[in-house]
């Protein structure tokens, strides 16, 4: 059976609407498509770790309440959890502060088994870090050699553009081992001064992966791929939270290759019929979060 595989790290999100906190919520980019894939039952499991607490023990209780196999996440003494403050503003768009140590790996730690065509999701800050890096490099050469869909989420923050000279070589690197590369345009306005996706493709990303899908909220999403771009409207919803919306087209867009039985062979030949059912599966998670609080779709969710 085929699975879906994240990597990445793991925080408490604290969410403050008028300077209030409101809710708290585990999360991370990776984490939190994991737990909607979870929910939709989805055979999944999530690497990661977080410390040895009181906030890790709720994150490890809560990946199992959902459905995801946890085999592969630690909880480490002598570490803290990491903290994640997610200040909304008037359109419910989320504002960041992170609080966390930099955390420490066994890069020697077994691997899972990475079966033909299972899904790898990793990115962010996680899958460029120096601290995170080995481990990082053994997964990817484990997926590539078995034959995993390798899907890339860049969610390159702006608060770590001061690093982005030391940073580019190792995004580049990422490029390259992936499939399918993700970004929004605000990934790509703080590492290129480039919104434009078919720009981008053509000056950045081509060369290294030939797909990739950039969304920009609202606005259209494009995927480029050797043949062409193609241009997708996004469904309107009332918006209560931006916070996991990326993460979410990522579950729904990985959910979507296992229910479609796309593999790893037939990802460079999809037709516009298969883009788009996986591009509209894709919007669903992320309108589904976006009208809720919490950082994943909820148990109830169901995909039409």
């Amino acid at each position: 059976m085929r699975k879906i595989i994240g990597m990445g790290e793991t925080v408490l999100d604290i969410l403050f609407r008028n300077n209030q906190p409101f809710a708290a919520v585990p999360g991370g980019s990776c984490f939190n498509s994991i737990i909607s894939l979870g929910r939709t039952h989805t055979p999944c499991l999530f690497m990661g770790s977080s410390g040895n607490d009181r906030v890790g023990q709720q994150t490890l209780d809560f990946l199992r309440e959902n459905g995801v196999d946890t085999t592969f996440f630690a909880l480490r003494d002598g570490e803290k959890s990491a903290l994640s403050l997610a200040f909304l503003d008037e359109n419910g768009d989320a504002h960041y502060q992170f609080y966390k140590d930099t955390p420490r790996f066994d890069h020697s730690a077994p691997l899972p088994e990475f079966g033909p065509d299972d899904v790898l999701l990793f990115g962010s800050y996680f899958a460029a870090s120096a601290s995170t890096r080995p481990l990082v490099c053994r997964v990817l050469e484990a997926a590539q050699r078995s034959g995993c869909i390798i899907y890339y989420d860049l969610n390159f923050r702006r608060s770590h553009e001061h690093e982005l000279d030391v940073l580019m070589p190792t995004l580049v690197q990422n490029f390259r081992a992936s499939n399918l590369v993700r970004g929004s345009a605000d990934d790509f306005e703080v590492m290129y001064r480039e919104r434009d996706a078919r720009t981008i493709y053509r000056r950045h990303i081509a060369a290294h992966c030939p797909l990739f899908i950039c969304t920009s909220g609202a606005g259209l999403i494009t995927v480029c791929t050797p043949e062409g771009a193609m241009d997708f409207d996004v469904p309107r919803v009332p918006t209560v939270s931006t916070v996991g919306a990326g993460d979410n087209f990522n579950a729904g867009f990985a959910y979507a290759l296992l229910r479609d039985g796309i593999t790893h062979d037939e990802l460079a030949h999809l037709t516009l019929e298969q883009w788009t059912r996986l591009v509209r599966t894709g919007c669903a998670f992320a309108a589904a979060v976006c009208q809720s609080e919490q950082n994943s779709v909820g148990k109830d969710f169901t995909v039409l």
